[in-house]
């Protein structure tokens, strides 16, 4: 069974028995008739997925792979503050009237700054450093830049990574504030996997370990019977991940060079409506 199917269930089978709860308290989340959306939560979450045994994408649903892959692109790759370079509509809520989410996620990635050898923006810094510095334990990206929030339509929720080489494997830790675990939490891990392998693929190393650590990890109230039911589903095999390994340069990267083969999933239809 998938292991990722494991670590989710222990997370929502934790925050659902021991979360705190923020009923009563001045929120700002919302759902989108104006009512307050509550959670109930577990601080500083710490969850491992070893690359190297499995893809850890949940079969208790779908994980919608392709859009996920798609807006890790969007941010990433086309470092792009506008909801029009991304297939889906899932940004729609905090773009204004041009598509423009303000200085926010790809924006800051594509910001430059000067070093020793040369300019580079946060990206290209990363690849950099995984040819000629590999083994440095300065590889991190951050996008929580304070002089810049006043401007971004929504704060970042995951905001950094920090890459390690170990011996011939690139591991990874994304830093995310805050994480909405039944419609958010399965995406990210998935979005942050892919880029681990991308970054191993052009570093010429061997995907490692992708540790996620959630500072708030939350059910919002709307969520929690639906989520209980997600979890007492069946549970299946992890699907295999396929790269093209042809593909050397970052930006040439697309779409199509990604694939799960033989993702079986159970067919939990219900919805998670999303906070705003």
């Amino acid at each position: 069974m998938s292991k990722a199917d494991d670590i989710f269930v222990q997370n929502i089978t934790d925050i659902l028995a021991n979360g705190v709860t923020d009923v009563g308290a001045d929120v700002r989340p919302h759902w989108a008739d104006g009512t307050p959306a509550y959670t109930r939560k577990r601080f500083g979450v710490v969850n491992r997925y070893d690359l190297s045994e499995e893809f850890p994408v949940i079969t208790l649903r779908r994980t919608a792979f392709r859009s996920a892959v798609d807006e890790l692109l969007w941010i990433w790759q086309k470092k792009s503050d506008n909801v029009h370079d991304l297939h889906s509509r899932i940004w729609d809520s905090w773009a204004d009237e041009t598509g423009s989410i303000g200085k926010a996620y790809g924006y800051q990635l594509g910001v430059k700054s000067k070093y020793p050898e040369g300019e580079f923006d946060q990206v290209d810094r990363v690849i950099y450093d995984l040819k000629h510095n590999p083994f440095s334990r300065r590889i991190i990206t951050n996008i929580y830049v304070h002089s810049d929030l006043n401007e971004m339509h929504l704060y970042p929720c995951a905001y950094s990574v920090t890459f390690n080489v170990s011996g011939n494997k690139l591991n990874a830790i994304l830093n995310q504030r805050s994480n909405d675990m039944a419609v958010a939490n399965n995406w990210n891990v998935v979005q942050y996997a892919v880029l681990v392998h991308i970054m191993a693929q052009i570093g010429g190393f061997e995907a490692g370990e992708l540790v996620h650590v959630i500072a708030d990890a939350h059910v919002y109230d709307r969520h929690e019977d639906a989520v209980r039911r997600l979890i007492a589903g069946a549970r299946h095999p992890a699907p295999k991940f396929v790269m093209n390994r042809f593909v050397k340069d970052f930006y040439d990267f697309t779409l199509d060079d990604f694939a799960l083969e033989g993702y079986e999933y159970e067919p939990f239809n219900e919805k998670f409506e999303v906070a705003i």
